[in-house]
């Protein structure tokens, strides 16, 4: 079985784990301050380590001032903890739709900012970034903050400048199957160090001083244990960046002439991370989207739907008053988007036959 998605451990994982098992510091001590570092070597800007990605979201958007009654743009085609996190803050996500590449449509945002619009959540799906030039011209012209939903883009760049330094706060999921993981983590960065010292508070029971509760907090914590992982993930950071964008372009040119499967871009300007080398499955194709998905799981290809329904038409965010039809774009690409492996443990020979068994699909 080619999987969709399988982390890359290493005796260096390993061995820094049972280092810290032997050092008896567990919780978050020196091997958090040392993944912090790396992050803030690659960004140029302050780095909390927390628990998850979602609870790097809820830190990001509360020390960015996001409260209850505010409304913050997001995209509805994303994974729930994007919006999620803006509930937990009390605070009410409004939707745009995406374009053509999968992420935020600038050209719809202005028609959804109100009074109560506080920031801009992009999300930078599948490992690419959204238009941030743009994005923060509309923010600035209408006073709001710009936060990076920064999951899935560990690496990737945007006219140059690196994901998680491309606006006022982003956060970073290393979940098991991301790119950079460390089983269970999460990652903030800001540019401000006000708001970089008051997310560390909110990692830590709101607490300033030892047993000094100067706000609300929570345990969001990172451990050493998973610290230690990402650490040296991030070492070779460029190195699984560099097989999946190798993995993705050899499936660009083999699949470039089939009918029926469209292919991933990457805008101008940007470099892609490819957390998932998602196609999309078009009425020209022989079989829609979950036949393929079927035809290649029972050829022992892993293959994952990223995401077969949109957030806003899920039970949870009903109470938004959203209906079907209100985002075309995002409908439509749920119903026909397919993830194919693309991982660093996946091999040119695998690709070779994944593609000819796409090639070969038929009712």
């Amino acid at each position: 079985m080619i999987p969709i998605a399988k982390p890359e451990i290493t005796d260096a994982e390993k061995n820094a784990v049972m280092q810290v098992l032997n050092s008896g510091m567990l919780a978050q001590g020196p091997k958090v301050k040392e993944f912090e570092e790396q992050f803030e070597k690659m960004t140029g800007h302050h780095a909390i380590a927390v628990t998850n990605g979602t609870t790097a979201l809820h830190t990001i958007l509360t020390c960015l001032g996001i409260k209850e009654g505010d409304e913050v743009l997001t995209v509805p085609f994303t994974f729930a903890a994007s919006a999620n996190s803006i509930k937990m803050c009390g605070a009410t996500p409004v939707f745009v739709d995406i374009d053509s590449n999968y992420l935020m449509d600038v050209s719809k945002i202005e028609e959804k900012i109100t009074s109560k619009t506080k920031a801009i959540l992009p999300v930078n799906l599948y490992g690419q970034c959204a238009d941030y030039d743009r994005i923060q011209e509309i923010a600035d012209k209408h006073n709001l903050v710009v936060i990076e939903d920064a999951a899935q883009s560990i690496g990737a760049t945007y006219k140059g400048r690196v994901s998680g330094s491309l606006a006022d706060g982003a956060a970073f999921s290393l979940y098991a199957t991301k790119n950079i993981m460390s089983g269970e983590g999460g990652m903030v960065t800001c540019k401000d160090e006000i708001v970089s010292k008051e997310c560390k508070q909110f990692r830590h029971h709101g607490q300033g001083e030892r047993y000094e509760y100067v706000a609300l907090g929570y345990n969001y914590r990172m451990t050493d244990l998973h610290a230690a992982i990402a650490v040296e993930q991030m070492k070779r950071l460029n190195e699984i960046s560099s097989k999946r964008q190798h993995n993705a372009e050899l499936y660009n040119e083999l699949l470039k002439d089939v009918k029926g499967i469209v292919t991933p871009k990457v805008v101008d300007g940007n470099t892609h991370v490819y957390h998932q080398y998602a196609i999309l499955v078009t009425d020209e194709y022989p079989l829609n989207r979950d036949e393929l998905a079927a035809f290649l799981n029972e050829n022992e290809v892993g293959t994952g739907i990223h995401y077969p329904k949109p957030l806003h038409l899920h039970k949870a965010f009903e109470d938004l008053g959203y209906v079907n039809g209100d985002f075309p774009m995002s409908e439509n690409v749920a119903k026909k988007i397919l993830s194919l492996p693309v991982h660093p443990l996946v091999f040119d020979e695998d690709i070779v036959k994944i593609v000819e068994l796409i090639k070969n699909g038929k009712k």
